[in-house]
């Protein structure tokens, strides 16, 4: 572990020395403030982003060649993170945030502010931020960088949230099959991706719930990393899933947040930490709020829900698992469930998602109403 975490920070001291050199050479592209979909209350708001120089990514299409795919790929993995630049988030009431980026170009704001600013779409608040400082020398200058966050905050009206996995519970990633997982990922694109039948129609309903209001906030927990953002964002507009933060992972090799629990290790204890102190930050965050949680049978979904309802016992709704249709995946889940429904939440393992809105239906998280049929896989 020492030794792949010295060679991490060695990766990470020759990346920013390139980028100095580039920066002052004039060399490099113009700088790119990404301000990540993030959630929080009218009390707080939580902000995530991160400062790069741009990766001349072509804008994606459905008929973009595997090449063409695997080349902006690519360039989304090979990014020049600017780190150490200062910024500052600056809200209506007049009152200015400041933070400094860290050696992955990333940022972290938690704000509390004294009124809502005005809403740029149901439910979603804007914050501008801009870069106040750059650590070297760029060919344009620092105030011109600039982004805007939108934070989801829910409406008192809110009958629960919904807590959904992206892998193999949204779209195909193969995520038991590395080749195949790599050649998805690697030669897809937000066109030429789908997602599984019935999935969009499914996630609306459960943002309307019973209520038939769009008041339901959706979050999506993933340990894809942060890199594939651009691609995310645009494939859940183009198939109209309802709009929520995509809380994903950085890929460099600090300590896990979250212990998982004993039995669990190697790149699996990685994924259960990531989404486990992700979706206990939801919890924490939104006390009142219960939980649908939807995953997969292919990775450790099962496992993280069952620790989320032992730490926070009264607040998950129903738990619905997509089968990835591996037997042996299937057989783990078969037994957590049977352990969760003594504690009166029910874990249902689905082959489709005509069955969870049944089931969802049955017991009064949605209205009863015959599905759509979309174009997908």
């Amino acid at each position: 572990m020492k030794l792949l975490e010295a060679f991490s920070s060695f990766t990470e001291w020759t990346d920013h020395l390139l980028t100095r050199t580039k920066a002052r050479n004039g060399r490099l592209r113009p700088l790119q403030l990404d301000a990540y979909r993030s959630y929080g209350t009218a009390a707080k708001f939580y902000i995530k982003g991160r400062l790069l120089a741009d990766r001349g990514i072509a804008a994606q299409s459905a008929q973009d060649s595997r090449w063409l795919n695997f080349r902006n790929m690519v360039r989304r993995f090979n990014s020049r993170e600017v780190a150490g630049a200062d910024l500052v988030a600056e809200l209506p009431d007049g009152s200015q945030h400041l933070v400094t980026t860290d050696d992955e170009g990333y940022f972290t704001l938690i704000i509390e502010p004294k009124a809502l600013p005005e809403p740029v779409a149901y439910l979603w608040y804007p914050v501008p931020v801009r870069v106040s400082r750059l650590p070297y020398q760029f060919k344009e200058p620092a105030a011109t960088v600039t982004a805007a966050a939108k934070v989801l905050v829910p409406p008192p009206s809110a009958e629960f949230g919904v807590i959904s996995d992206l892998d193999d519970t949204v779209f195909e990633t193969s995520a038991t099959n590395v080749l195949k997982m790599l050649g998805r990922t690697l030669l897809s694109n937000a066109h030429s991706r789908l997602p599984f039948v019935g999935v969009a129609d499914f996630y609306r309903r459960l943002q309307r719930g019973r209520n038939n209001q769009p008041d339901n906030p959706f979050f999506y927990v993933s340990s894809s990393p942060w890199n594939l953002y651009d691609m995310l964002e645009e494939f859940m507009g183009i198939h109209e899933m309802p709009p929520g933060p995509l809380l994903l992972r950085d890929l460099s090799l600090g300590r896990p947040k979250t212990t998982p629990p004993p039995g669990v290790v190697g790149s699996a204890a990685v994924h259960f930490a990531h989404k486990l102190h992700e979706i206990e930050d939801l919890l924490t965050t939104y006390p009142h709020l219960p939980f649908v949680l939807l995953g997969d049978s292919g990775q450790e979904d099962a496992r993280i829900y069952r620790e989320v309802v032992r730490r926070h016992p009264g607040r998950i709704r129903a738990i619905y698992i997509r089968d990835v249709q591996v037997p042996a995946r299937a057989l783990l889940v078969a037994p957590i469930a049977q352990e969760l429904q003594v504690e009166g939440v029910t874990m249902l393992l689905v082959a489709d998602y005509a069955v969870a809105a049944a089931h969802a239906a049955s017991i009064g998280l949605i209205v009863n109403e015959p599905a759509k049929v979309e174009a997908s896989i």
